[in-house]
């Protein structure tokens, strides 16, 4: 049992909650649904910025909604940012099989905005990391699509996972690319003075 106080997390992620785990935070998990189409013309670091915000609002409206306690919340979103053009997830197995072709030998930035909000103010912090992938052929990218690993991820790969043996080279946060920059969530958290370490 953790001695940590419990926050709300505005995210189905099971990649967020096993990293919320992994470092003792206790928390319960809020349902909300945003509408995450990017603006005309929006970069990718307004974007997830707008969208973390976005799901921290909500995550917050629907927790007062449902007579909850007051507690933080946090919330956050991943996207991934080749040359500039959002990559976010794939509508299906061809558009997957497209966007891991455009990152076969490049180097992509992924973008993850962590949003914390106590109900009165909203705190945010961006994690950026630079991934490389190696040279992929079609077969490579044809069988990890048919993985199922790539379908609900920015990007179409999980560094976490399969896709972990895509990635020639990771400069940033690892668990920032998977979906809770670790580092960013906690300074954050304190800047509510959330005690994540004993007194």
């Amino acid at each position: 049992m953790s001695d940590k106080p419990l926050i709300y997390l505005a995210s189905a992620s099971p990649r967020r909650r096993e990293l919320l785990g992994q470092i003792g935070i206790p928390f319960e998990r809020i349902a909300c649904e945003i509408d995450e189409t990017p603006l005309p013309g929006e970069a990718a670091r307004p974007y997830v910025e707008r969208l973390a915000r976005a799901k921290a609002a909500a995550g917050i409206a629907a927790a007062q909604a449902a007579g909850l306690p007051t507690r933080l919340l946090l919330a956050a979103d991943t996207t991934v940012a080749l040359e500039g053009q959002i990559l976010g997830k794939p509508i299906d197995a061809a558009d997957a099989r497209a966007m891991l072709a455009q990152l076969s030998g490049s180097t992509h930035e992924v973008l993850t905005g962590v949003a914390i909000s106590d109900g009165q103010r909203c705190e945010y912090q961006l994690s950026c990391s630079m991934v490389r992938f190696r040279q992929l052929s079609a077969a490579e990218i044809a069988a990890y699509v048919a993985s199922g690993e790539p379908l609900d991820k920015a990007g179409s790969y999980g560094a976490q996972g399969l896709g972990a043996v895509l990635i020639e080279e990771i400069r940033g946060s690892f668990s920032g690319v998977v979906g809770l920059p670790l580092a960013e969530t906690v300074a954050l958290l304190q800047r509510f003075d959330y005690p994540f370490w004993p007194a």
